[in-house]
């Protein structure tokens, strides 16, 4: 017992290549990649996004996401004043 666990680094990190490396090619034999996009994903969002028809965000000098009050912070949707 005493010398599996002298030893056991000097064991244990060759098996950790030799197994990493015929996992590496076996990957590569199998390999299955996905294929890229035919059109880049931010694109693909800025069509959706201006097909929605959704109003666009607010502005930023209007502030109307910043509460008056500390206690307005987390205030549930259905207690907020209309």
């Amino acid at each position: 017992m005493n010398v599996l666990r002298t030893y056991a680094p000097i064991i244990t990190l060759p098996a950790a290549a030799v197994i990493g490396f015929i996992g590496y090619n076996l990957e590569s034999l199998f390999d299955r990649s996905t294929p890229a996009p035919l059109e880049g994903i931010k694109d693909s969002r800025e069509e959706r996004r201006l097909g929605d028809g959704a109003a666009p965000p607010d502005a930023l000098k209007d502030r109307s996401f910043v509460p008056r009050t500390v206690f307005e912070k987390n205030v549930s949707p259905t207690l907020k004043p209309t």
